[in-house]
């Protein structure tokens, strides 16, 4: 296993109960019932600070010890925690990632990363509900905003992140963070149609709503994220594309 994913299992424990205690906070009511919860800014720092794998490892234990101690914000009963580990891994992929998102290996395999991965099942999974197929503009733009972000944190953010500039560092998460919470929102919304069939017409309004929610959100977690790292690396414990830094270090 790959030493950026080598995490003690304390800090992945302490970091679930952290997500675990954003599920008592709410923020945004959901039309239909419930409420969006605090761990949604929390999810996308899973992804960041641990990787794809670990970050969504941490965000499903906290996610669904989450859903039993706070039912309030637990709007698909028991399954809540699955849009946030979702989230969680995208961002994971988007900061983690390196560009191109897809390549050819050397044995002729083809590469993906999973962000993309994810925006392609969820779009597929939205067509398959019919409520779904009569709002073809929601997709279109707020899935397409998500993954256009994706393709451009890839890209720019890994060396934004990596400059000293507080402003570059904030501006990097703010991306990671988007373009994993629209992920995650691709398979929460398949849940919505499926479970609890939330009208074409209330999609309708959303389109405008969910991308505003998500840049929220993605604001808190880089509100969060930047204080919180360089916190964390003046104690001494690496998270965040820092510990590859220091994996390429080492073997150089």
């Amino acid at each position: 296993m790959s030493k950026k994913f080598n995490v003690h299992p304390a800090v992945m424990a302490v970091w679930a109960a952290v997500v675990a205690s954003g599920y008592l906070i709410p923020t945004f009511p959901i039309l239909g019932g419930g409420s969006f919860s605090f761990a949604n800014i929390l999810n996308p720092l899973s992804g960041i600070l641990f990787g794809p794998i670990i970050g969504a490892l941490c965000s499903a234990v906290g996610g669904f010890i989450g859903s039993i101690i706070a039912p309030h914000t637990a709007w698909i009963g028991f399954g809540t925690f699955i849009p946030g580990t979702v989230t969680a891994f995208v961002t994971g992929c988007i900061a983690w990632g390196k560009w191109p998102p897809v390549s050819i290996r050397e044995d002729g395999n083809f590469v993906f990363n999973g962000a993309i991965i994810v925006y392609i099942i969820g779009t597929i999974l939205w067509f398959t509900q019919e409520i779904g197929r009569n709002v073809i503009l929601y997709p279109v733009i707020v899935y397409g905003s998500g993954f256009i972000i994706a393709i451009t944190a890839i890209l720019f953010a890994r060396q934004m992140y990596k400059t000293k500039e507080r402003i570059f560092n904030f501006i990097a998460l703010w991306l990671f963070a988007y373009g994993g919470l629209i992920a995650g929102a691709t398979i929460g919304n398949f849940f919505s149609l499926v479970i609890r069939k939330t009208p074409a017409d209330i999609w309708v309004g959303l389109i405008i709503i969910s991308p505003i929610e998500r840049m929220i959100f993605a604001l808190g977690a880089a509100l969060v994220g930047v204080p919180l790292l360089a916190g964390l690396r003046k104690i001494g414990i690496k998270a965040g594309l820092q510990i590859e830094d220091d994996e390429i270090n080492n073997e150089s």
